[in-house]
């Protein structure tokens, strides 16, 4: 399913990756550059163990020159915060989802929103598709900061204390979402109450009934240990998200075209070799759930699209009419 865009993915970084790495070895010893990344995610999920990967690669490629330290789990700031620090300078490279990316450039959100792709097919070629490109290039015109890879997050999923099999059955449920508008439009179209609550404080709130049910990827359920306070899991899948990894504007112009070549490859290859492994452990966490003796519910989810498709173009929306039939055109 994935042979061609990853072939393809990674022939460019590992190119750049190549050549950036020649360069900087011939350039002699120098004071070594640190650069902090920070991200929201545990340092057992595959986002963190990846990201450290980048910082390991970047030191030994650059011969030492350039270093990555990375900050997991919410320790420089929630989500929105770090997307602040990038203008800031507190941060040089982030992960963070489209929709908090959004709050800076509203149309890169599109590919974050509730059931815009048909499939995980549909997904890999939006963000291998020249529209992504634009995108990015709106964002970087906005704000400065460079979107250098997008990596699969995984589909969310509903969790629940509640037995969830219709759209009906969310009526008035108080759901987590993460604190960007758009994670509301899909709890609204089906009459649930969302709650923005910080990432680092939703097992709690889960645990302590402040919401009744969140929503997230299968492998963030498990790393996060949602399911250890939750009773249910409902295969919505009616967000295919991804993370952007994102350099500040500061940090980016700083830095030499071999040391900009040589980042972006191994981010590039990060990106791709995660996506890899989330789609691999989606596969497998459904089985794992309910040796849990959790409940996994399939769920006719045309019932659920059909709640949410019409708000797609409603006044929530960021991006225009013409950015939606280009992202839905694309096979």
């Amino acid at each position: 399913m994935q042979t061609s865009w990853k072939s393809s993915f990674l022939a460019v970084g590992l190119a750049a990756f190549a050549a950036a790495s020649l360069t900087l070895g011939a350039s002699g010893a120098a004071e070594a550059r640190s650069l902090k990344w920070a991200h929201v995610y545990e340092t057992g999920s595959p986002y963190h163990t990846w990201a450290v990967w980048v910082a390991e690669e970047v030191k030994k490629r650059s011969g030492g020159e350039l270093e990555i330290e990375v900050f997991p789990a919410s320790s420089l700031g929630k989500e929105s915060d770090i997307n602040e620090g990038l203008t800031l300078g507190t941060v040089d490279i982030i992960y963070t989802g489209q929709l908090f990316a959004g709050n800076n450039y509203g149309p890169i959100a599109i590919g974050g929103s509730p059931y815009m792709f048909r499939d995980f097919e549909h997904w890999t070629a939006y963000r291998d598709s020249q529209l992504f490109d634009e995108l990015a290039a709106g964002y970087r015109d906005e704000t400065g900061h460079e979107v250098i890879a997008m990596t699969y997050y995984g589909e969310r999923h509903v969790t629940s204390n509640k037995e969830i099999k219709q759209p009906d059955d969310m009526a008035k449920l108080k759901i987590r979402v993460p604190d960007a508008p758009l994670y509301t439009m899909f709890p609204e179209a089906v009459g649930a109450n969302p709650t923005p609550i910080a990432f680092a404080e939703v097992y709690l709130a889960l645990q302590q009934g402040v919401v009744d049910a969140q929503e997230n990827p299968l492998p963030t359920i498990q790393f996060k240990k949602f399911y250890e306070v939750q009773d249910y899991i409902t295969l919505t899948g009616h967000i295919t998200d991804a993370l952007l990894t994102i350099v500040a504007e500061p940090t980016w112009s700083s830095l030499s075209d071999a040391e900009k070549e040589l980042l972006s490859g191994v981010l590039a290859e990060a990106a791709a070799n995660c996506t890899d492994e989330i789609v691999k452990v989606e596969q497998e966490l459904v089985a794992w759930f309910r040796d849990q003796g959790k409940t996994v519910n399939e769920v006719d989810r045309a019932a659920f699209r059909d709640a949410v498709v019409p708000l797609h173009n409603g006044p929530a929306a960021t991006w225009d009419q013409a950015t939606y039939d280009k992202l839905q055109a694309i096979q």
